[in-house]
């Protein structure tokens, strides 16, 4: 997916989140806290209506399945495709992007990937104590 309109003249990178997960917003602070620089990241909720006015080609539907990033070019990417650029903007974590080349280990990548974002809320209920603000 790519957005349709004007470059971005920024390098942040914005990520897209289910705010509504426990998990997914101790990962976005996770995430602020080991970021490169601090304007590496923007963090829009999903649900925001901000979202849905500044990129209306990621459906609820589609957003509630997995997080996006929305790269400084506007290539926007999703879930396990979206990690390795995550990690590539977090300090110390950049030689993980490397394993996600790998076709073998990006199977089984995925496959916990998708395993984490099917059962978020289980595993959400499991660590809220570790989550909350």
């Amino acid at each position: 997916m790519r957005r349709s309109c004007a470059m971005r003249k920024t390098k942040t990178a914005i990520l897209i989140y289910d705010d509504r997960c426990s998990l997914c917003r101790g990962c976005m602070k996770w995430i602020k806290l080991h970021a490169i620089r601090e304007d590496a990241f923007e963090f829009v909720p999903c649900q925001s209506e901000e979202r849905r006015n500044r990129f209306p080609e990621i459906t609820d539907k589609a957003c509630q399945e997995s997080f996006h990033i929305v790269l400084p070019d506007n290539k926007i990417l999703a879930g396990d495709k979206a990690l390795p650029e995550v990690l590539n903007r977090l300090k110390g974590f950049k030689w993980l992007s490397v394993l996600f080349k790998a076709p073998v280990i990006r199977v089984f990548l995925y496959a916990i990937y998708r395993w984490v974002s099917n059962n978020r809320f289980i595993i959400s209920q499991t660590i809220k104590p570790l989550t909350e603000e």
